[in-house]
């Protein structure tokens, strides 16, 4: 029995495509796109400012818009997409948010800019959601930090080619370019995708064998909300869920910062110009793409080796890279010069990206496979909620003190609070059979 069953593992890790990686690559391009529609804000605050005489706590106050609209609209995305499947819910997200940035760049009022970036929010919100639900049937269990790991490293590769190409498009043609380039981007990889994808059973590009290796170790096939045997409401009567949701929440306040004032605060502080903002504010990036890749290849190795589980492999990732995050923000506003600035923003979101790759790899292993897209989109609810604050907070810090030194001390201290949340509060999976709490 023992022979039969390793020959029947070694056969499929033999064969010669492996589809389902051509899979991850299309979530990461748009991821990629996702996150450009989010970046371009950072680099065209300075010349909304100038343009529109908007203040720093303004621009932050737009950021906070988006995550709450974005943060509010996971709870009913995640259900959307277990109800009514992957491919149908992220063509009408991709459709919905690319349609509000090129809005973005139409408007001329602050109240206008809310409105859309509520829009934006509303739109982008099934994204990596969907990612997750996707990754849980075209992967094994221990390939799935990987997957996740680089479809998730989208959203340091967003920000890190943001700087470069949409500081061009400005200088050339204004930021009111930015958004509409990047919308019609989105449009296009809306047509791509419908024509592209397909899930797993019903790819013809699938070969048999890589089929059954999926199918091996739980993937192969979506699962729809209505074969759960649990309510979607009983989701938050479990521990797990919510050392999830604190967890995120320490993490994403953190990430707001960076994603929203990053590019400003090179400006205002190293007096980086506008066309060298192009370099410098995408080489911290890069860390995070290392970040989130190196975390999942990481995570699989420790479970190749027999070394631990994939759940407790991603809760010690997490744990280690939250404690690391915190002491390295904590001293990036301590020290003096470019250089030792950019090492140290570039270490933390290395830290920081490995968080949140392995963060939505656990929603895998956590969740019954029909409600993976549930119980990632409520992790990130959390995340996105609380973490909304942090752009207006940080910018009402900035221009009360004129520094931005204790918006990025207090951001690190919450960040090593995902270390206590995820190693201490999150602990077993949740199991597709009905108890008394859900009943009750």
């Amino acid at each position: 029995m023992e022979a039969r069953i390793e020959t029947k593992q070694e056969k499929p890790l033999n064969i010669g495509r492996k589809f389902r990686w051509t899979v991850v690559i299309w979530l990461l391009i748009g991821g990629i796109i996702n996150y450009l529609d989010r970046a371009n804000l950072s680099i065209a605050a300075p010349e909304m400012m100038k343009e529109l005489g908007l203040s720093v706590t303004e621009i932050g106050l737009l950021g906070t818009f988006f995550s709450w609209s974005y943060a509010l609209m996971q709870l009913p995305s995640g259900w959307l997409i277990d109800r009514f499947g992957t491919k149908k819910v992220y063509t009408i997200a991709l459709i919905w948010w690319s349609g509000a940035t090129i809005l973005t760049g139409a408007v001329h009022k602050m109240s206008s800019f809310i409105a859309v970036r509520i829009l934006l929010g509303v739109g982008e919100a099934p994204c990596f959601p969907t990612m997750a639900k996707i990754t849980s049937y075209w992967f094994p269990k221990k390939e799935r930090g990987l997957a996740t790991g680089i479809w998730d490293s989208s959203s340091k590769w967003g920000p890190a080619i943001a700087p470069p190409l949409l500081v061009f498009i400005m200088v050339t043609f204004g930021w009111r370019a930015l958004f509409y380039i990047t919308g019609v981007i989105g449009i296009i990889f809306a047509i791509g995708f419908v024509i592209f994808y397909k899930n797993p059973e019903k790819s013809q590009k699938l070969s048999k064998e890589e089929f059954e290796y999926i199918k091996s170790e739980g993937g192969g096939v979506e699962q729809g909300i209505q074969s759960s045997k649990i309510k979607w409401g009983s989701l938050f009567k479990y521990r797990s869920v919510w050392g999830m949701i604190l967890g995120f929440f320490c993490t994403i306040w953190i990430w707001n910062i960076f994603l929203v004032f990053l590019p400003l605060y090179l400006f205002d502080v190293h007096h980086v110009s506008l066309k060298e903002m192009g370099i410098y504010a995408g080489i911290p990036w890069l860390g995070g793409i290392f970040g989130n890749i190196f975390g999942g290849y990481l995570t699989k190795i420790l479970v190749d080796k027999g070394i631990t589980t994939p759940i407790k492999a991603k809760r010690a990732l997490i744990s280690i890279c939250a404690i690391s995050a915190a002491i390295v923000v904590c001293a990036v506003p301590l020290v003096k010069g470019l250089a030792i600035t950019l090492t140290l923003l570039t270490l933390a979101l290395c830290f920081i990206s490995a968080i949140t790759g392995s963060a939505w790899a656990l929603a895998g292993d956590i969740a019954p496979p029909s409600m993976v897209a549930s119980v990632g989109a409520i992790q990130n609810f959390g995340g996105y909620f609380g973490g909304a604050f942090s752009p207006v907070v940080a910018g009402m810090i900035v221009d009360a003190t004129g520094s931005y030194s204790l918006a990025f001390i207090s951001g690190g201290l919450i960040a090593g609070c995902a270390a206590i949340c995820y190693w201490f509060i999150v602990k077993n999976p949740i199991q597709n059979s009905v108890t008394k709490e859900d009943i009750n």
